[in-house]
C-alpha cells in the first residue's frame, strides 16, 4: 500500500473516531439535560426505550472506537492492510468498506463458515 493510500485511510479513521466521540459527548449532554418529569407512564416508557436504544448504539460505537485505535496503530506499525490470518494483502475495496478489518475477504469467509459450523 502506498503512502497516499495510508494517508487516506488514516484520515478516514480519524474522522470516524472524531464523529464517534462527538456523538458520545452529545448523548451525555442530552441525558444530563433531560430533567423533565413525564407523569404519563407511556411517555416515560417511550423515553426510557429511546435512551436504551441510544445507549446500545453508543456501546457498539465504543467497541468500534477500540478497533479504530488498533487500525491506527497498525498504520503506524506498517501492518495496515495485511491479513492477520494469511499474511496477504487486504483489498482496497474491502478496506474502504470496513477500514478496521484485519482479515482479507477469503479468510473472513473461512472464519464465518467455521463459526457457522460451530453454531456460534
Amino acid at each position: 500500500m502506498d503512502e497516499g493510500q495510508l494517508k487516506y485511510f488514516k484520515e478516514l479513521l480519524l474522522n470516524q473516531r472524531h464523529e464517534i466521540l462527538q456523538n458520545a459527548d452529545e448523548t451525555m449532554a442530552d441525558m444530563n439535560d433531560q430533567t423533565i418529569n413525564y407523569p404519563d407512564p407511556t411517555d416515560r416508557a417511550s423515553i426510557e426505550s429511546d435512551r436504551s436504544f441510544i445507549l446500545r448504539l453508543r456501546e457498539r460505537e465504543r467497541m468500534l472506537l477500540t478497533k479504530i485505535t488498533e487500525a491506527l496503530e497498525r498504520i503506524e506499525a506498517g501492518e495496515f492492510g495485511i491479513c492477520e490470518s494469511c499474511g496477504g494483502d487486504i483489498s482496497i475495496k474491502r478496506l474502504e468498506a470496513r477500514p478496521v478489518t484485519t482479515l482479507c475477504i477469503e479468510c473472513k469467509k473461512k472464519s464465518e463458515a467455521l463459526e457457522k459450523a460451530r453454531g456460534e
